[in-house]
């Protein structure tokens, strides 16, 4: 990986997992965000999906955050993040909310795109775009293992 930081997206439902609960996996990606150990790659596409989600009020009686505190938290991270402009010209997925956040990927030149959805995980012909754009779809747990083997180990005293 050398000194250059990975440039990741994290899709909205990883996201949503995170802050619905904050001491779980996906939180510990956000927290490798937070840190500046990767370098998010965003769009308004997605700033604005996630906001909406949190909204809904299915997701609203889970979390355990304010959106409030949600749409803080994203503004935090806005300003050490690649934030790109979609313009919805990227249709490869049968999900027009998919292709903003393909977009988002390509645009932002991401080495990963970090995701739950098995639409996208499971199209070869998607998959193989992709990897002709230089992005790399990888589970939240595969993108966890890479980072965090590759960080210095906190040196104790004898």
């Amino acid at each position: 990986m050398g000194d250059a930081l990975l440039r990741v997206v994290i899709d909205t439902n990883v996201w949503i997992s995170a802050f619905i609960n904050p001491v779980g996996v996906p939180a510990r990606l956000i927290s490798l965000v937070r840190d500046r150990s990767i370098l998010l790659v965003l769009s308004d596409y997605l700033v604005e999906e996630i906001q909406d989600v949190v909204r809904r009020p299915r997701i609203l009686r889970r979390l355990k955050l304010e959106p409030s505190h949600i749409d803080i938290v994203l503004h935090e991270i806005l300003f050490s993040s690649v934030y790109v402009v979609t313009d919805g010209m990227l249709r490869i997925c049968r999900d027009p909310d998919d292709d903003a956040i393909l977009e988002t990927a390509v645009r932002g030149r991401a080495d990963y795109l970090v995701t739950r959805d098995d639409h996208i995980k499971r199209d070869a012909d998607l998959m193989a775009h992709l990897a002709d754009e230089g992005v790399g779809v990888i589970s939240l747990a595969e993108l966890l293992r890479r980072v965090e083997s590759t960080r210095p180990v906190p040196r104790t005293e004898d």
